[in-house]
């Protein structure tokens, strides 16, 4: 009995990974970002925490949101277009096999076998041949609202808890430089990690993910300790 070889592909990764890593990412940094800039101004922990808090819930609350939408919108027009071509395959079925001909010959095949192709694969699955070959879609890569939505919330949920985390561990007078510090030995982590997950080198996953973490917290702590200088 012949065994079909199955291979594992890192596309199919794709929906869940990029929302996990977002949501994670946004959840170190604008926690982080939030509590730095409210430390600096010279606020008390419990002031501090409440921020933090805050940004957690409402964070995590607009990424599945955000996410939810905006893979939604994909979703729609992923369904528009498979309507479509499944309206034009019932009622002009020749004309979409000599569409689906002429990819296979602009790919690189002799145009009778093709048309061989061609036929064979709308014998098997018209609209999974269109959709694929035709629209790009295909059932590892097809949006998913839902799963995005929950892997960003919860990511950014366990992210955001870092830094709060660290704000009622450390001393109030270094918690600034401590959440920053820890944040982005984090984020570091999280790049490289989402680096390697994707198939791409680690440090460059790290430098792009911390530097930018870096800009934001300090650019925060800054309007935090100015803003602190002028009140008090």
């Amino acid at each position: 009995m012949r065994r079909i070889h199955r291979e594992t592909h890192r596309t199919s990764r794709i929906g869940w990974l990029r929302a996990a890593v977002l949501g994670a990412n946004d959840g170190i940094v604008s926690t982080a970002s939030l509590v730095v800039g409210v430390a600096a101004a010279g606020t008390a922990r419990s002031g501090v925490l409440v921020a933090g808090v805050a940004g957690l819930v409402s964070g995590a609350l607009s990424m599945a949101a955000g996410e939810y939408v905006s893979v939604s919108s994909q979703e729609d027009t992923e369904q528009a277009d498979l309507a479509k071509e499944r309206h034009e395959l019932a009622n002009d079925p020749e004309a979409e096999k000599k569409e689906l001909a002429g990819i296979y010959v602009h790919r690189g095949l002799e145009p009778e076998l093709a048309k061989r192709v061609a036929e064979q694969l709308m014998e098997h699955d018209a609209l999974g041949a269109h959709a694929r070959d035709e629209l790009g879609l295909s059932e590892e890569l097809a949006a998913r609202p839902l799963q995005a939505a929950l892997a960003s919330a919860a990511t950014f949920a366990v992210g955001a808890a870092v830094p709060l985390v660290t704000v009622t561990l450390a001393p109030l007078a270094h918690t600034a430089i401590i959440v920053a510090g820890l944040s982005l030995v984090c984020l570091a982590a999280l790049g490289a990690l989402a680096a390697r997950a994707g198939g791409a080198p680690a440090w460059t996953g790290t430098l792009r993910v911390a530097f930018w973490g870096a800009a934001a917290m300090a650019l925060t702590a800054g309007v935090g300790k100015l803003f602190g200088t002028t009140v008090s």
